[in-house]
């Protein structure tokens, strides 16, 4: 009983904490459907990823706040696609893809929805189902970060950019050098917005050569 009661404080201290956060707050006020929003659009103003008429991939993208942002930056010839295991609900000028990015048939969806040409960026907030074992969630964020690239190496024009959020552990310097490998440049951002608690990093990649 001691225990369950513990438990339940702690998930209202944490509800309670979510519920004042400042970004929390805003986020409503702005009507953007998460937090997230604000990690993107500081990253957006310092260092400009998109433009009017860019071709943009979500992926992990529910609920959409990225997104969201992006279509505010592309304008009405640009196009954003949003891929999720999970729904998306409908957000005006985005085309929205339910499914699995590492497979072919989802992949297959994306490439009907761009007439067959690659994009110029590609974001990524996604992360892996955490299990609260941080050797076990920092392996599975940089395989899924290892995932992310590879989709970016199949979709990104010559010159295009990778924004993907990294948890800063074990294997981030080795993919890190491994980004540096297919990029011109590569650079870390830790927005405002991003808990200082949170070991999440996003790493801005720029100017894809192959």
């Amino acid at each position: 009983m001691v225990m369950k009661q513990f438990g339940r404080k702690k998930r209202n201290g944490w509800l309670d904490r979510h519920l004042k956060d400042e970004f929390v707050q805003k986020s409503v006020k702005d009507g953007y459907r998460s937090r997230a929003s604000y990690k993107l659009i500081e990253i957006q103003n310092k260092d400009k990823i998109f433009r009017n008429g860019s071709r943009v991939v979500d992926l992990g993208a529910a609920p959409g706040s990225w997104s969201q942002v992006a279509s505010e930056y592309i304008g009405d010839t640009g196009i954003i696609t949003a891929l999720d295991l999970l729904p998306i609900k409908e957000l005006p000028g985005v085309h929205t893809i339910q499914g699995d990015f590492t497979e072919q048939d989802v992949v297959d969806k994306l490439i009907n929805a761009l007439d067959g040409k690659k994009v110029d960026v590609i974001i990524s907030d996604i992360a892996p189902n955490l299990t609260g074992i941080k050797i076990a969630d920092q392996a599975a964020s940089i395989e899924l970060s290892e995932l992310v690239l590879e989709f970016a190496r199949n979709h990104l024009v010559k010159k295009g950019k990778l924004l993907i959020k990294v948890f800063h552990g074990t294997g981030f310097a080795e993919f890190r050098k491994l980004l540096e490998h297919y990029f011109t440049k590569v650079q870390t951002r830790k927005p405002a917005a991003s808990r200082d608690s949170s070991r999440e990093t996003y790493i801005l990649a720029s100017g894809y050569k192959y």
